[in-house]
């Protein structure tokens, strides 16, 4: 039997990972000291892996298809497939951003400013060629965590640190000079297991339902009875993948309405419901938009 191998995250995307796999239709089960969790899916294998090295391990056909920052696939400059982008909504509603800071006293207000300093960072690689790029010549040493601490201790003049709004950047007393690239998750694939029809297939799958899944965590399904008469009334107040489905109630004038709509949605929506004469409203989650 063929078998698709899937790199999984480690660290801070592997929960999210987790989740999102179960919510497309796949169980993933794994314990602290197990590197090759189990799958309810004889036709996938899972090898644990550091988000910072899963693009050359797709790359190398180690793995057929992983889970990544788009940052880390530029960091390695891997040449893979992107399949599709999967952006964590439960865990991050903004993608994340490398941004060069420096502390608040700094004369530094541009990259030119910078010529002939040291940055800090652990996207080394990415830098090194964006200062390249810039023309602006800089040493670039790579950090091992607390990077922001550096600069404001002066073992560097700058650094190249990952952010979401910037807020503890602003909490550390650093500012930021310029946003060098925003970052979301996406399933790769390597480029010659695309080749082989099944895989290609398999992959394809994955790649659906899980954009399923992500699409379906913002909505949730609405279910109400609605007299005949008022139908056109609350029909108004309804949005809808397409349009809400109607069907009439057993020996009755009633009628059965469901619709899917935003979750920020539900809180204004289900009073002005029952206003224009919905009732028995239910409200139930999805697994899968698609």
């Amino acid at each position: 039997m063929k078998q698709l191998v899937m790199g999984i995250p480690k660290g801070s995307l592997q929960e999210s990972t987790i989740r999102l796999f179960n919510q497309a239709g796949w169980k993933i089960s794994l314990s602290d000291r197990n590197y090759f969790p189990e799958i309810n899916d004889p036709e996938i294998s899972c090898s644990i892996c550091r988000a910072q090295e899963m693009s050359r391990y797709v790359e190398s056909g180690t793995f057929d298809v992983g889970l990544t920052g788009r940052d880390w696939i530029m960091e390695n400059d891997s040449d893979v497939e992107v399949v599709t982008n999967l952006i964590y909504s439960k865990v991050s509603q903004r993608p994340a951003r490398w941004v060069l800071a420096v502390p608040m006293d700094s004369p530094v207000r541009d990259v030119g400013d910078l010529e002939g300093k040291k940055i800090a960072t652990e996207l080394v690689n990415f830098t090194r060629r964006y200062f390249e790029t810039a023309g602006v010549g800089v040493h670039v040493e790579f950090s091992w965590g607390a990077t922001e601490a550096k600069v404001i201790a002066g073992l560097c003049d700058a650094i190249v640190e990952v952010t979401e709004t910037g807020a503890t950047m602003r909490a550390n007393g650093l500012r930021i000079v310029k946003e060098l690239m925003q970052s979301n998750t996406q399933l790769i694939a390597n480029r010659k297991a695309l080749e082989d029809p099944w895989k290609k297939e398999k992959i394809e799958q994955i790649a659906l339902l899980a954009r399923g899944a992500l699409h379906a965590e913002d909505l949730v399904a609405l279910k109400m009875n609605v007299p005949e008469e008022k139908l056109n009334n609350v029909i108004e107040l309804l949005p809808s993948l397409t349009a809400p489905t109607i069907a009439h109630l057993y020996n009755s004038n009633w009628l059965s309405v469901e619709t899917v709509v935003s979750k920020k949605m539900v809180r204004e929506l289900v009073p002005q419901l029952i206003k224009r004469g919905a009732e028995g409203i239910i409200e139930f989650s999805l697994n899968k938009v698609i």
